[in-house]
């Protein structure tokens, strides 16, 4: 089948304490650490690691300061993966690391890995809900989540140039087999990995003339993950990037912040999942970005008494 998930990202950073700290409050387990570097992971063994000093393995950064550099693709087989290591590496040198990750970088700049995916199983029991005529809690007040733990890495967007997108979305679809399913004409292309069901493993978003890292979203088991996860990052001091909301594409509830390695990081669940069934749509106009973002009375604007 192909690329199954997201395996690991990696930054190039500047400060790594402040790194770490955000990472811990986020709710990642923190696997390794060092002078240069630490190693975080989700409940599904999936590791974010933070690097001052990046290996030479890893390109140059595509943009100033602390920033995305490399995102490794987890692919299901060693056939497979032997396959798309020589579609990656057609017009590009490809190198393997010791532990079996194939180095090469894309059309924009940004590192681009494949290596077997090794996926830990996680029990995920969804908070039980009521409505009427379902009830799924009876005589048990829910209490507050103790701890935010996210699961996985659900998808990564990255902003490309708009001069030479299409080559930038082909070294995707074209030689690692992913599948545009929302094409947003004045915006980017949002694509499903082959062996993953959710609605975007991967967007890329075309800026008029840089490239740089959007966000890397984390999912959650439900809606009220993502409302305490934020609060709490809130609470410990981090600086919201988006309220909270649910997108118009792929329908996810969301809440973004502001993280000290580069770009956003996104608290994401209750995403659409789709099959082979669902047909590429393909949008003139952009979509509204979200169905309803959180609003407050303090959002409209006075208006005098008539």
């Amino acid at each position: 089948m192909g690329i199954q998930r997201i395996e690991s990202v990696t930054y190039g950073i500047e400060e790594l304490t402040e790194c770490v700290r955000f990472f811990d409050d986020f709710g990642l387990r923190l696997a390794e650490r060092t002078d240069e570097h630490a190693v975080f992971e989700t409940l599904t063994g999936q590791t974010l690691r933070l690097d001052t000093v990046p290996g030479p393995l890893v390109p140059p950064p595509v943009e100033a300061g602390p920033t995305l550099r490399e995102v490794v693709w987890g692919v299901d087989t060693p056939r497979e993966l032997e396959r798309l290591v020589a579609a990656a590496g057609r017009d590009r040198a490809v190198r393997e690391d010791a532990a079996g990750v194939f180095h090469t970088v894309d059309e924009s700049g940004f590192g681009t890995g494949l290596t077997l995916a090794r996926p830990r199983t996680v029990d995920v029991t969804p908070r039980p809900a009521n409505t009427l005529g379902r009830v799924h809690r009876w005589n048990t007040a829910l209490a507050p989540i103790a701890r935010v733990r996210p699961l996985r890495m659900c998808h990564v967007a990255l902003n490309i140039r708009k001069e030479g997108r299409e080559d930038a979305v082909a070294f995707y679809t074209d030689r690692l087999g992913f599948r545009p399913t929302d094409v947003v004409e004045p915006m980017g292309v949002f694509m499903q990995a082959p062996g993953d069901d959710d609605q975007h493993t991967m967007l890329l978003c075309h800026r008029p003339d840089r490239a740089g890292v959007n966000h890397v979203a984390y999912e959650v088991p439900g809606f009220d993950d993502v409302v305490e996860g934020g609060n709490h990052m809130i609470d410990q001091g981090w600086r919201e990037a988006r309220r909270l909301g649910r997108h118009t594409v792929g329908s996810n509830v969301f809440r973004f912040l502001h993280a000290p390695c580069g770009g956003r990081v996104e608290y994401a669940a209750d995403m659409d999942r789709v099959d082979d069934s669902y047909e590429t749509r393909v949008h003139a106009i952009a979509p509204p970005h979200h169905i309803w973002a959180l609003r407050t009375h303090r959002d409209q604007q006075d208006t005098p008494a008539s």
